[in-house]
């Protein structure tokens, strides 16, 4: 996606202002958003954003916010990461 291409480049800014301006929303922009946020050292963000999730993370949506949680490893990141395993399907 161009926001992914954007965010793996450095262009965080125009990836944010795409991803804002995209409606409906999918885990798969959601996905790409968190793994160049993720690439660019803004794991914190990650989590902002997904307070604004719209839809349930998938199993590839999941990967990459429990890399995040892994990165950051601070307290909001534990709590988070625990939230998520909770929520995941059991198969």
């Amino acid at each position: 996606s161009v926001v992914l291409f954007l965010v793996q480049y450095g262009d965080v800014d125009s990836a944010t202002r795409l991803f804002s301006s995209t409606a409906n929303k999918s885990n798969y922009i959601y996905t790409a958003m968190f793994k160049g946020l993720i690439s660019n050292n803004m794991a914190e963000k990650v989590f902002d954003l997904l307070d604004e999730m719209e839809t349930k993370p998938d199993s590839f949506t999941l990967a990459i916010l429990f890399k995040a949680c892994a990165e950051l490893a601070n307290d909001r990141a534990i709590k988070i990461g625990r939230k998520l395993l909770d929520e995941m399907p059991e198969n």
